[in-house]
C-alpha cells in the first residue's frame, strides 16, 4: 500500500509540505493522523509520531487476534471473576457468571467496549491468555507496527502504547475483517444477557448519526491516555482513516471528528459566535 510506503520511508513532512496552514482544521486532540484511503496521502498530521497509551484502541488488535484463531463463535463464553478489571475497577453491565455465544461477546468488546468481554475473549483463546499473548506479538509484528506495544487485552493498562501512525496501519488491518467492520459500525443491539433482554449502544455516538458514513470504529479512554478515536469514513466521496489520541473530553474527541469530516467536503470552518452587545438607556423608576 502506498501509506505503508510513505510512512516507512518517512516522507510525513513532504506530503504535508502541499497543504497550506490556512487549510488544516483546529484539532484539539494531542495527536492526530488523517490520510486518504487508496493513495496513502497525508491529509493532516499533529504529533503523530508520539508513542502514547491507546486505552481502548486495543481491542482492535484483540479481535484481529482472536478472529485469526478461526473459533466457534457460537460457542458459549463464561465471564469469569478473572476477567473482572481489578486495574481501573471499571464498570461492566456483563455480571460474573453470565453466559454468551463468543460472537455476542465480541459484539460487546467492540461495539461497547465492554472490559470483561475483551478479557474473556483473550482467556479463552486457544492455549489461553499466554497463547493469545504470544499471537498478539506476532501480529504486532506482521503489520509492521514497529512503535506498538500490547500487554494485555483491553487496553486498560497505560502500557499499551502507540502512536497515530501505527494505529493508522492497524485500522486498515482491522477494516479487512468483515465482523470487525460489522461490529464497530453498528449503533446498537440487544443481547440476552442471563436470560434478560439488555441493550447495548456503540461507544462512539457518531455511529448511526446522519450524515455519518463509517466504515469502522473504535474509541478508547483511560486518565492516561485520554480520548481517542479511529475512524474509517466516507464523506464527499472521499475515503480516509482518522486517528485521535488523547483528546480532553468526548465531546472534543467528536468535534475533531466532525472538523476532519468538513476537511474531506471542503466545507468552511465554523466561525465562533460574537455576540453584539447593545448598550439601551433606562429610564429611573
Amino acid at each position: 500500500m502506498l501509506m505503508k510506503n510513505l510512512i516507512a520511508t518517512g516522507l510525513v513532512l513532504s506530503c504535508l509540505a502541499g497543504v497550506t496552514h490556512a487549510a488544516q482544521p483546529r484539532i484539539g486532540s494531542s495527536h492526530a493522523l488523517v490520510i486518504e484511503d487508496g493513495t496513502g496521502k497525508i491529509l493532516l498530521e499533529k504529533n503523530s509520531n508520539d508513542v502514547v497509551p491507546i486505552a481502548s484502541l486495543t481491542k482492535l488488535m484483540t479481535a484481529m487476534v482472536v478472529l485469526d484463531a478461526r473459533p466457534d463463535m457460537e460457542a458459549p463464553i463464561q465471564i469469569e471473576q478473572e476477567d473482572v478489571d481489578m486495574l481501573k475497577h471499571s464498570m461492566s453491565r456483563v455480571p460474573v457468571g453470565a453466559t454468551m455465544p463468543r460472537k455476542d461477546v465480541l459484539q460487546l468488546a467492540l461495539m461497547s467496549s465492554d472490559n470483561r468481554a475483551a478479557a474473556s475473549l483473550a482467556r479463552t483463546y486457544p492455549g489461553g491468555r499466554p497463547a493469545f499473548m504470544v499471537a498478539v506479538q506476532a501480529k504486532i509484528k506482521g503489520l509492521g507496527l514497529s512503535n506498538t506495544v500490547i500487554e494485555e487485552p483491553t487496553g486498560l493498562s497505560p502500557s499499551n502504547r502507540s502512536n497515530a501512525v501505527d494505529l493508522a496501519k492497524m485500522a486498515e488491518a482491522a477494516s479487512k475483517y468483515p465482523d470487525i467492520v460489522r461490529i464497530t459500525t453498528d449503533s446498537g443491539e440487544t443481547l440476552n444477557i442471563n436470560g434478560r433482554q439488555v441493550e447495548y449502544h456503540n461507544s462512539n455516538r457518531l455511529v448511526g448519526k446522519k450524515g455519518w458514513d463509517i466504515g469502522l470504529s473504535k474509541t478508547g479512554f483511560t486518565n492516561e491516555a485520554g480520548n481517542c478515536l479511529i475512524m474509517r469514513i466516507k464523506a464527499a466521496g472521499r475515503n480516509a482513516t482518522l486517528v485521535l489520541l488523547n483528546a480532553k473530553a468526548s465531546s472534543a474527541r467528536l468535534f475533531d471528528a466532525s472538523s476532519i469530516r468538513r476537511l474531506l467536503t471542503g466545507e468552511p470552518e465554523p466561525q465562533p459566535v460574537t455576540r453584539v452587545f447593545r448598550h439601551h438607556r433606562h429610564k429611573g423608576h
